[in-house]
């Protein structure tokens, strides 16, 4: 069934409860530009919903002795410098790995520019000690990247090609497949947008990267994934899926777990595993519960996120359980819109046309490249990629951007050094470049 959004991106949203039928729900636009509606065949980029499928993988690697979790990842990637971080470890986001991807602008990559698996896992190499202690949990999808460089060393092919003989064939799921390649086509795939005024950009920059995500999919294919792995979950001993096998770690998103590319969720009555997604203007979200319920949803616009859509059904489910899709769905899709972030602004216009006094360029041994700080009167500038981050103080030695907080050592005018914390990248120390 669908409803009206005519102009616009939009998403699907599949409800399978227990010895019922699913049912399917979709509004929008694939593609914008040539006017093509959601449907039923429509694949989207599911973003870090495929970190199950990569975990479903390496624990079956692990099933068939090709690999032991347990053991240092560096035995079979042979670039890894931290020798002590286990399969375990990539698996349950508790290696201490910054995310790869975040460090990508200080290396002085564009939005547009165009990088690969390899590129990232090369800022991971350069990293020689763990970001946060042993056990503490940082959600980085460089986990990820390496456990499919892992899979590809054991096994010899491709993820794609892996993914494909051990999991998609088998189960049925035909729409299903990642884009190893920027130029590959994906028959029936919507494109991303963003909203920009009244019209609409696209959001995809040239990058595929399995393992951590790029693979497109459907509503109804993720429900049969979701099928087999209730399955999975109905045949084991542990109160969570692969329980057995690989220990669910505190997480991120108190109180969720976080387990083989699954978060939990072990409140009384609530026990269910889920995942959401977010990839270049994309987003999607699972949820299975222990009955076997399933939950998806895929949109493929910026204005729209799937996480929203899916509480939005779970809470009206509880709240209403006779109650059907037809009039749940539109009522979720309209929480679904997220609400704008507000930039702060204040003090910044006045430190605009003023001249930059130029405080010093910096370098971290964990990223290459160089970033220059200067200052306008207050106002404090990170200079990346050729333009600045105007920072906002947050107290006399702290200094916040867009996703990151920057530290110096003391409030002075000299700055010999300062530390960066991105959102996943934290503990980036940056020493002041000595001109020679």
């Amino acid at each position: 069934m669908s409803t009206d959004r005519p102009d616009a991106p939009g998403l699907t949203l599949l409800v399978h409860r227990p010895g019922e039928n699913p049912v399917l729900w979709h509004t929008g636009l694939a593609n914008v530009e040539h006017h093509v509606p959601i449907g039923p065949a429509t694949a989207f980029n599911a973003g870090s919903v495929a970190k199950q499928i990569t975990a479903h993988l390496v624990l079956l690697a692990a099933r068939e002795s090709l690999i032991h979790l347990h053991q240092p990842a560096a035995d079979l990637l042979l670039r890894l410098q931290l020798t002590d971080v286990t399969i375990a470890e990539l698996i349950t986001h508790t290696s201490g790995l910054r995310d790869a991807e975040s460090l990508l602008s200080l290396a002085g990559m564009r939005d547009l520019d165009h990088y690969t698996a390899d590129d990232l896992r090369t800022l991971a190499y350069r990293q020689r000690e763990r970001a946060v202690p042993e056990g503490q949990f940082l959600y980085s999808n460089t986990n990820y990247l390496l456990l499919a460089e892992l899979l590809e060393t054991v096994h010899g092919i491709a993820l794609p090609d892996l993914a494909r003989r051990r999991i998609f064939d088998p189960l049925g799921m035909n729409a299903t497949r990642y884009q190893a390649d920027p130029r590959d086509i994906v028959p029936d795939a919507a494109a991303a947008y963003r909203p920009a005024g009244d019209r609409w950009r696209h959001t995809q920059p040239p990058v595929a990267l399995p393992g951590p995500g790029t693979l497109f999919t459907t509503a109804g294919d993720l429900n049969r994934w979701l099928g087999y792995l209730h399955e999975q979950w109905q045949q084991g001993k542990s109160s969570l899926p692969y329980g057995g096998e690989v220990d669910y770690q505190a997480a991120d998103h108190q109180p969720h777990l976080y387990g083989p590319g699954l978060y939990a969720d072990l409140r009384p009555g609530r026990t269910a595993v889920f995942h959401y997604g977010h990839e270049h203007g994309f987003s999607a979200a699972t949820h299975l519960t222990r009955d076997g319920q399933r939950v998806v949803c895929l949109a493929n616009t910026t204005d729209l996120a799937a996480g929203h859509a899916v509480a939005a059904v779970l809470r009206r489910l509880d709240e209403h359980p006779g109650r059907g899709l037809e009039e749940l769905a539109p009522l979720a899709a309209a929480e679904s819109a997220r609400r704008p972030t507000e930039d702060a602004e204040e003090g910044r216009e006045a430190s605009e046309g003023q001249p930059h006094r130029e405080i010093g360029r910096f370098t971290c041994d964990q990223v290459p490249g160089i970033l220059r700080l200067t200052r306008t009167g207050s106002m404090l500038h990170l200079w990346r990629r050729g333009s600045p981050d105007h920072l906002d103080s947050a107290g006399p030695i702290t200094w916040t951007g867009n996703g990151y907080t920057l530290t110096l050592p003391r409030d002075t005018v000299e700055v010999e050094s300062f530390t960066l914390d991105l959102d996943r990248a934290p503990g980036l120390t940056y020493i002041r470049l000595r001109p020679t």
